[in-house]
């Protein structure tokens, strides 16, 4: 199977490159089950750009800059707010329904970190929307074929670090297949799943940062892990993530006496910063020993409600009213600030392969994504790596990202001697919300002696399924993280080491890059 472009993700990211290349070569779109079911629709409080009157691109860098604890890339920030009002004008321009004032002008909310009014958002399910309208432009170009329910297993080339040529996908049916193409972009969403507890679909196991590393490519800044604060904690219900508009629109913190208490962690109270809010959440339910609820009880029940009528369904599924109860809250493993470090265009450090949206680090969300960035983030960089790769030249290469570490593949054949669950156990417990040596190091042997025991990646032989590909995803990035985790010596953003509790400039004011 040959073509121009492949792109491996269906989420807002990819089918954003598809739009920008449909009209340069035909396009395969590869997605790993229904092309719904990835983060984007489940993306709730919004888009965030600078569309408002009190607004501009230089105030949204300001917040984003500073919600990144001092290690964002500036020109990457400012690539991605002075970029973002066009793009989301082209998604208005195209159909999409953000919610409106009764004058006409877009119902912008707040969310933690923002400074004013600055989030578009369609009631809470505004990923759902936008993922709606780009899905039915990308249905209209007749030179883009997708192919559902399709594994990626493999980046094709002749040796690691090598040009790359495509990538090697399991079918419905579990045949191997190989798509060549001259450009090939990594969309795949984010690595929730490497977690206990997370708020992302079943899809998200990173299987794109797994590719591409395995294949050779950088990585960076997989330390970063964001732990959305507040997903519902109802044992036996999943983590359904309760959006930060909520907080933005007077949703409240409270502990087992209906004590409103974060400003006793932050002067900003329930509308700080993600990696504060998760921490306040942990401390306090352990100084009190019960759980944190959010409430909106003091405000308009039906008016919630109906603001929020996805939350609020959630909600009615594990019994209770969000207009009226308390809902219990505890962090989750929500998005993944690291990724394939690219440049501005997507493009990675091995040629031909370029990367997009969550799987990708440009380096623009720092330490700590500012919230409604991530959506914003998948359509500027997936419409600019689709423009890259339609004008891709073999002079586009190096990319000059340096390689500061250097780790080592596997070994020997085999299958990897851990579970799924007993990976995802070991990483919430060791490299969750707070971390120590004693337990990442802990977490790096055990994983280290699972990884000497997996298949040379990507071999395209009878034993290679979509389920163990999952698992070698999973355990690729565990063990990513926790090395990365480990190594910084700081607590930075959503990094948080108890050994290590303070912020330190002098030694690690910068990024770390690993190969392969």
């Amino acid at each position: 199977m040959t073509g121009d472009f492949v792109i491996v993700g269906s989420g807002i990211a990819g089918l954003r490159a598809a739009i920008a290349l449909a009209p340069h070569g035909r396009v395969l779109l590869l997605t790993k089950a229904d092309p719904r079911a990835g983060s984007t629709g489940y993306a709730q409080g919004g888009i965030a750009a600078a569309v408002g009157p009190d607004d501009s691109p230089d105030r949204h860098a300001q917040d984003t800059l500073i919600a990144s604890d001092g290690l964002a890339d500036e020109i990457a920030v400012r690539t991605l707010v002075t970029d973002g009002p066009r793009y989301v004008r082209e998604l208005v321009e195209w159909g999409a329904a953000f919610d409106r004032e009764a004058r006409g002008g877009f119902d912008l909310t707040r969310e933690g970190a923002h400074s004013v009014r600055r989030v578009l958002h369609a009631r809470d399910a505004t990923g759902r929307e936008i993922g709606r309208v780009l899905a039915a432009r990308v249905a209209a170009e007749p030179r883009v074929t997708l192919i559902d329910h399709a594994t990626a297993v493999r980046l094709l080339a002749d040796e690691p670090g090598d040009r790359i040529a495509g990538v090697r996908f399991l079918d419905r049916a579990g045949r191997v297949t190989d798509a060549r193409a001259r450009a090939t972009l990594i969309a795949t969403g984010g690595a929730g799943h490497v977690f206990r507890e997370t708020t992302n679909p079943p899809v998200a196991c990173g299987d794109g940062i797994a590719l591409a590393y395995l294949a050779g490519a950088a990585v960076v800044d997989l330390e970063f892990v964001q732990f959305h604060p507040t997903a519902l904690a109802v044992p036996g219900v999943p983590r359904y993530l309760l959006s930060e508009a909520l907080r933005g629109e007077g949703g409240r913190l409270v502990n087992a006496d209906g004590e409103a208490f974060m400003t006793r962690y932050d002067p900003r109270g329930d509308l700080a910063s993600r990696d504060r809010v998760a921490r306040a959440i942990v401390r306090e339910s352990d100084r009190t020993g019960a759980p944190v609820c959010l409430t909106m009880a003091h405000m308009d029940a039906e008016a919630v409600r109906a603001r929020f009528p996805l939350i609020a369904s959630l909600c009615a599924r594990a019994g209770l009213d969000l207009g009226r109860d308390r809902l219990p809250v505890g962090p989750a493993a929500h998005y993944l600030m690291g990724g394939v470090a690219t440049d501005l265009d997507g493009r990675t450090s091995l040629p031909g392969l370029y990367a997009a949206g969550e799987a990708a680090c440009t380096g623009v969300h720092g330490a700590n994504r500012l919230a409604s960035n991530s959506l914003l983030e998948g359509l500027v960089f997936g419409g600019r790596a689709g423009a890259a790769m339609a004008g891709q030249k073999d002079d586009d290469w190096p990319v000059a990202r340096p390689a500061l570490w250097r780790g080592t593949g596997a070994t020997g054949p085999g299958s990897p001697s851990i579970t799924e669950s007993e990976l995802r156990e070991l990483m919430w417990t060791h490299a969750g919300v707070f971390r120590d040596r004693a337990g990442l190091a802990a977490a790096r042997d055990r994983l280290d002696a699972a990884w000497r025991a997996i298949d040379e990646p990507g071999e395209a032989r009878s034993a290679v399924t979509a389920d163990g590909w999952r698992l070698t995803s999973l355990l690729t990035v565990g063990r990513l993280v926790v090395r990365a985790a480990l190594r910084r010596e700081e607590s930075r953003g959503a990094h948080s080491r108890t050994d290590f509790p303070e912020r330190d400039d002098l030694h690690w004011s910068r990024r770390v890059f690993e190969t392969r």
